[in-house]
């Protein structure tokens, strides 16, 4: 028979698992690039405008997660004044 504490590790197990798959599969998704860009950047002579787009892409990419990080930081902050209230 399982105990309740059996099946709460079983369960963290599988937990951790399915992060570490679904972890890994978001890291190799974000090494494709769009049709569109892959035709216009292919050759060997377009290494200035790849590394542009690339630097783009990223400049693109830091804002969202910012925007959660000074949010998620007000949020905490404000939990943080409200217990020592």
């Amino acid at each position: 028979m399982y105990t309740k504490n059996k099946i709460q590790k079983t369960n963290s197990k599988i937990q951790t698992l399915l992060f570490g798959i679904c972890f890994f599969l978001i890291g190799i998704s974000a090494q494709a690039q769009c049709a569109m860009c892959r035709a216009a950047l292919s050759g060997d002579s377009n290494t200035k405008k790849a590394e542009a787009v690339n630097d783009g892409i990223v400049y693109l990419m830091v804002i969202p997660y910012l925007l959660v990080i000074i949010i998620g930081y007000l949020i905490y902050r404000m939990y943080k004044k409200k217990k020592a209230a």
